[in-house]
C-alpha cells in the first residue's frame, strides 16, 4: 500500500516536472529589437539610425537633422541635449557631424564666393548680424580661405533686402563687402526680380535643411562652428588636426 502511494506521488511529481519544463519553454520572452520597438511606439517618426549610447538602455536616434533619445523600457522619446560634466555638448556635436555631411552636397554655385584660398569655408550669415560682421572682419584678412556665403536672416528679417542686393549685383563680392561694412545707403529697398527672391529663399531653405539655427554658422574641415568663435575657427584653419578637439 505504501509503495503504491509512493509510486503515485513519483508519477505525479514527474508529470509536474514535465509540465514545468514545457511551460518554461513556451513562456520564454521574445526580446524586441529597439528599432522595432521605436517604430511600433512612434510609427510616424522617420529614422536614419538608432544606436545605443553609453547610458545603458538609452538609444541615440537620428531623424533627418535631428537627434533624439529613446528609452525602450518605458517607450519614452527624449528631446534635448546631453552635456558632460566638462561642459561638452554631445548632442550638439552629433548635430554638427550630421550637418557637416549635409553641406558636402551644397550647391556652391548658388553661394557668394569670396577669395581664392586653399581652405574652403562654408558660412551661413546675415548682413545685419553683429557677430557675422565680426566674422567678416576676420575673414577679409585671410587670403588662404575661399569663403562660400549663404544667407539666413534668422534674427533680422529686414536684412532680406540687403541679401537681394548682394545676390542681384554684377559684382557680388563688392556688394557683400558693402553690406557687411554697413553701407546701407547704396542698396535700393525694392525692384528685385522674382528670380533673385527665389535664390534668396533657396539660401534660407538650405540653412533650414542643414539644421542652422543661428548665424554665423561655419563649416570648416568637416566641422561645424556656431557663432563668431574666432579662436576655434583659427584653430581649424591653421591646424586641421585640431578638428574635434
Amino acid at each position: 500500500m505504501k509503495n503504491s502511494i509512493l509510486q503515485k506521488m513519483a508519477a505525479a511529481l514527474g508529470f509536474a516536472v514535465v509540465l514545468g519544463w514545457g511551460y518554461t519553454s513556451n513562456a520564454a520572452p521574445t526580446v524586441e529589437k529597439p528599432e522595432a520597438a521605436l517604430h511600433r511606439a512612434f510609427p510616424n517618426l522617420p529614422v536614419e539610425s538608432i544606436v545605443e549610447t553609453d547610458i545603458k538602455g538609452l538609444f541615440e536616434v537620428i531623424s533627418g537633422q535631428n537627434v533624439f533619445y529613446y528609452y525602450p523600457e518605458k517607450e519614452y522619446l527624449f528631446i534635448g541635449d546631453i552635456i558632460t560634466t566638462k561642459g561638452k555638448n554631445l548632442t550638439a556635436e552629433k548635430k554638427g557631424e550630421i550637418a557637416a555631411k549635409f553641406v558636402k552636397n551644397l550647391p556652391l554655385d548658388k553661394a557668394v564666393k569670396i577669395g581664392k584660398g586653399k581652405t574652403t569655408v562654408i558660412e551661413f550669415t546675415d548682413p545685419d548680424c553683429p557677430y557675422c560682421r565680426k566674422a567678416f572682419e576676420f575673414f577679409k584678412n585671410r587670403p588662404d580661405v575661399t569663403l562660400y556665403a549663404f544667407f539666413s536672416p534668422l534674427a533680422h528679417p529686414a536684412a532680406i533686402t540687403k541679401i537681394y542686393y548682394i545676390l542681384n549685383a554684377a559684382d557680388k563680392v563688392k556688394a557683400y563687402q558693402e553690406m557687411f561694412e554697413g553701407k546701407d545707403a547704396v542698396q535700393p529697398a525694392s525692384g528685385y526680380s522674382d528670380a533673385i527672391k527665389k535664390l534668396a529663399q533657396e539660401h534660407m531653405d538650405l540653412a533650414r535643411s542643414a539644421g542652422v539655427t543661428g548665424t554665423p554658422t561655419f563649416f570648416i574641415n568637416g566641422k561645424q562652428v556656431v557663432g563668431a568663435d574666432m579662436q576655434q575657427i583659427e584653430k581649424l584653419l591653421n591646424d586641421p588636426a585640431q578638428t574635434g578637439k
